[in-house]
């Protein structure tokens, strides 16, 4: 939604400390591994108690049976576990596995072997814990756009031993042609992207997974960490919702046969269930939901420049606006059958004694809005429809309505529904979040009471804030938006990077880790910020 802010051989970086992880030799002479076949490494994803999903890709003339073996040590010398998938030219040539009767909490080794012996890279996974569980850490990830940089946050977090399980919450690619977001003096030299056009028809989004699942820092991730992911916008098309999307017009085609190419395409590149929402159990720990917020029940977000179109009395309309339509009870974010899944589980979870409920979702739930002094934070020589549009978000601003209309802002009745579902159920709600290419902390809050926080993630690579206000500083911005903004406790507008949550069965601390760049291929931190929130207080305490 970025619209709102409007190689393969290198080995790794950091040398990885244990025996187990030395012995999981990146995709190194991918030239030689494409040849035999196995193009785009390993993953894993939908990891449960007893199983795990594993994925990868076969390029051979025709379907090729591949064996799969699963062991507890890299070195394969007791395969505990396997079976067969087949790697389907109708798919792509991926192939994918659920294996099953695996040991609870335990790491395990993985690989394909294609029939004339061909081994694919060597993958590491783990299931899930049963019963007490005393500690278990997230990595959270959102908004990879290739052409603007490095993925220096997948190679960072990929460096790293002390990750459970791998969270992405959308926008793992981005739909544009070469030249457009970013802009040809914008785009990296070297990060490039196929197809050079807009990715339309389902050939079209194959190949573009193909482009990112290219770079070896994002193979890496998958190759050492099980993956559960979610798409958001740009995995279809910029500001999509269950009719249409931003980016989407009558020379494109149907609508229903863009959005069936792409899912399509993610069902076939990710290492994912075929389940539009998924829900996850760390024992007694946490349950970790990820509903979808895109295709299956939003309705079509709120546009100020068609409800101001051919309106006199600007301010006026907006009042009215933000008193009536706005607050429509019957508009959707998830869709009924969604909210009924969703509400049900956090009101079991919490039921049964789980400590967190994490909902793993797109967009930004905290209420964000739009402060006086920003008028100022885009220069004086900005174009007419530049001025306009901030004079419009100044008296949106005033009418009472939000920065972003694409986030849970533009869905206030939804937002409060799920709100008073969690207060309900007496729940301890952390909500993840991405989209806004920032990194933020809200305390949620609904009628007045604390009903959990949310760790909003900055982004692997995609502008923020400070592209578009060039020369104020992050501080100045952060100060005015908190002063707006009740529920921001903290926020992050000029770095790209990712955020890790540490759960014990007391405590979530979360931990915002930015990158120094993503002009150069380098895992070095300029930063990191740790908030922490105590299980049952519901609001964050700055962390030690």
């Amino acid at each position: 939604m970025h619209q709102l802010w409007n190689a393969m051989d290198r080995r790794l970086l950091i040398k990885l400390g244990t025996t187990g992880l030395a012995a999981l030799s990146l995709p190194g002479a991918a030239r030689a591994m494409a040849a035999q076949g196995f193009t785009h490494g390993v993953a894993s994803g939908e990891p449960g108690p007893d199983s795990v999903l594993l994925w990868t890709r076969y390029a051979a003339p025709s379907d090729t049976r591949l064996t799969v073996e699963l062991s507890d040590t890299p070195d394969f010398s007791r395969v505990s576990a396997g079976g067969t998938a087949t790697a389907e030219g109708e798919r792509d040539h991926t192939a994918k596995i659920v294996v099953s009767g695996l040991v609870s909490d335990s790491w395990y080794y993985y690989r394909f072997v294609s029939p004339d012996g061909t081994k694919s890279p060597t993958g590491r996974t783990r299931t899930l814990p049963q019963g007490a569980a005393a500690a278990f850490r997230l990595a959270l990830f959102s908004c990879s756009n290739l052409p603007f940089g490095w993925f220096n946050a997948y190679g960072h977090a990929a460096a790293r031993q002390d990750i459970d399980l791998v969270v992405h919450v959308g926008d793992y690619l981005y739909e544009y042609q070469a030249g457009n977001y970013p802009s040809a003096r914008q785009a990296l030299p070297g990060r490039m992207i196929q197809p050079s056009h807009e990715i339309v028809a389902l050939a079209d989004y194959r190949l573009r997974y193909a482009a990112y699942r290219s770079d070896p820092d994002l193979q890496r991730l998958h190759q050492l960490f099980p993956v559960i992911a979610q798409w958001d916008d740009h995995e279809f098309t910029n500001d999509t919702w269950k009719g249409g999307a931003e980016n989407h017009n009558e020379g494109e085609g149907r609508w229903a046969d863009r959005m069936a190419a792409a899912e399509r395409a993610y069902r076939e590149w990710m290492p994912v269930s075929d389940d539009r929402w998924r829900q996850y159990q760390v024992g007694e720990l946490a349950t970790i939901f990820l509903p979808e917020t895109r295709i299956s029940g939003r309705d079509k977000p709120f546009d100020l420049g068609d409800i101001l179109r051919d309106k006199g009395d600007v301010a006026a309309t907006l009042r009215r606006f933000a008193e009536t339509d706005y607050r429509d009870p019957a508009r959707q974010l998830l869709g009924r059958e969604q909210e009924q899944w969703l509400f049900g589980g956090i009101a079991a979870s919490a039921s049964a004694g789980t400590r967190w409920q994490i909902c793993a979702q797109q967009v930004v739930m905290g209420a964000l809005f739009t402060p006086p002094e920003s008028r100022n934070w885009f220069g004086a020589n900005q174009p007419d429809y530049v001025r306009r549009r901030v004079e419009v978000s100044q008296l949106a601003a005033k009418a009472g309505l939000p920065l972003n209309m694409d986030s849970w802002d533009g869905y206030p009745a939804a937002r409060a529904r799920l709100l008073a579902a969690v207060q309900q159920a007496d729940a301890n709600l952390v909500t993840l979040s991405g989209d806004s290419h920032n990194a933020w902390a809200f305390d949620l809050s609904h009628d007045d009471r604390p009903v959990g926080v949310e760790v909003g993630g900055h982004s692997v690579t995609s502008p923020g804030f400070e592209a578009y206000t060039p020369g104020i500083s992050d501080d100045v911005r952060t100060t005015a938006l908190r002063a707006v903004s009740p529920q921001l406790k903290w926020a992050n507008t000029q770095d790209r990077g990712y955020a890790t949550i540490a759960l014990t069965p007391e405590r979530m601390a979360a931990t915002w880790h930015n990158i120094a760049s993503i002009r150069t291929r380098n895992l070095t931190l300029s930063g990191s910020h740790s908030m922490s929130v105590a299980h049952g207080r519901r609001r964050y305490t700055a962390a030690p």
